[in-house]
């Protein structure tokens, strides 16, 4: 059983949830990075070249993104609870309003489905970059 109170729940729910999110989040920018890098050389002189600060603003925006999710229970678009064994805390699945359900579908949505797509995109298209490149060496 959870052995700590509610504001505990809720905080180690939180911290989960943040920093799930910002894991999955800080690899679909990874992979973003890495396929416009590969794929699209000539958008790299756009940037004239990647620096630091390209790389703070990226990781600012995982982590406010993140953060919107992570905090929208706190504001009871959502909540945080015991999971169904009762031994950890983490979102509520289990929605008992309208606001639950369609928290828990954006965050499906949003921070699983869109992260999971671009991810697959990514790798898929620098995939087809490197065999193209090799077929055009071989040629």
């Amino acid at each position: 059983r959870w052995l700590f109170d509610q504001a505990m729940c809720t905080l180690y729910a939180f911290c989960g949830v943040l920093f799930g999110l910002c894991s999955l989040a800080s690899l679909t920018v990874l992979s973003t990075v890495c396929c416009l890098k590969v794929c699209y050389p000539a958008y790299g002189k756009c940037w004239d070249g990647f620096s630091r600060s390209h790389a703070a603003v990226l990781l600012l925006g995982v982590w406010a993104y993140a953060l919107a999710f992570a905090t929208a229970p706190l504001a009871r678009w959502g909540s945080y609870g015991p999971e169904p064994y009762g031994t950890a805390c983490c979102i509520a699945w289990e929605a008992s309003s309208r606001e639950a359900t369609l928290y828990i579908l954006a965050l499906f949505i949003f921070c699983y489905l869109l992260p999971c797509l671009l991810i697959l995109a990514s790798y898929a298209l620098i995939l087809r970059t490197v065999r193209l490149s090799r077929r055009a060496v071989r040629q």
